[in-house]
């Protein structure tokens, strides 16, 4: 069995053949799903999937950086109004994001600190997005005298920021298409790290593995991004199924 860590099937992308998204990926191995949300305007969509297939779709609870803007209180208050009524697999996706906007970096930094207390006082792990913010990132890290348990959702760093992060937290690194891309460089990164530090996700639909770089990435293509795990790690594709599905199994503690 396969786990795609973090996944937007309740994204337009999906709109008009979820269903048959969903079936493809299940038949491809891939039986648990884990929703990651944006802010406000996802959460509808996202309960929606998770209601409806409940059995292999999970939610999470949490503002997405760049969607960290004027308003961001307001949509801070809302998730956590949500975390208090309904059940979550975890918070996230929460983090810094200094690619697109450094606008609201201030308030970014706000935003993830509020959030990790939000998973210390709900026994939750988060899910981390890290985007040219990994010494940001670990600057707030570092202001908690206990971490949640976690994910380092779409890693993409260097070696020694791998290191950093197996050595002083909680988190695993989640591993996606990237790793398939020629000039990477994480399958690098990734040949010295043991197996029990990762877990697989897509990040769909961004980011498809090769050779559907530049689509609409699907959870079904979990068993390509495993498959060079394997090939990088040169063991089995069982045994990158069986540790990382038991490493999200870890993290999430669902039911």
């Amino acid at each position: 069995m396969f786990i795609d860590t973090h996944t937007h099937l309740y994204s337009e992308e999906f709109k008009t053949d979820i269903a048959a998204a969903l079936q493809k990926a299940i038949d491809a191995g891939v039986e648990k799903f884990f929703l990651p949300n944006i802010d406000s305007s996802s959460v509808a969509g996202m309960h929606t999937l998770c209601n409806k297939y409940p059995q292999h779709c999970f939610p999470m609870m949490g503002l997405h950086p760049c969607s960290v803007k004027e308003n961001y209180k307001e949509e801070l208050a809302i998730a956590y109004n949500y975390l208090q009524s309904k059940k979550y697999v975890a918070v996230g996706e929460i983090g810094i994001d200094l690619y697109w906007d450094k606008t609201f970096f201030n308030q970014q930094v706000e935003a993830f600190e509020t959030q990790i207390n939000w998973a210390l006082e709900f026994n939750l792990p988060i899910v981390i997005h890290c985007r040219n913010s990994f010494d940001e990132i670990f600057e707030v890290l570092t202001r908690f005298k206990k971490l949640p348990k976690g994910i380092f959702h779409c890693f993409s760093g260097n070696a020694e920021q791998a290191q950093k992060i197996i050595d002083t937290t909680n988190f695993k690194l989640g591993i996606g298409g990237v790793i398939t891309f020629k000039n990477s460089g994480l399958d690098k990164v990734i040949e010295n790290i043991d197996l029990k530090h990762l877990v697989l996700e897509t990040d769909s639909p961004y980011l498809a593995p090769a050779p559907y770089r530049g689509k609409r990435n699907e959870s079904a293509y979990i068993p390509l991004i495993a498959a060079k795990v394997a090939e990088v790690k040169k063991c089995s594709l069982l045994e990158v199924a069986s540790i990382t599905t038991a490493n999200a199994k870890e993290i999430f503690n669902w039911v």
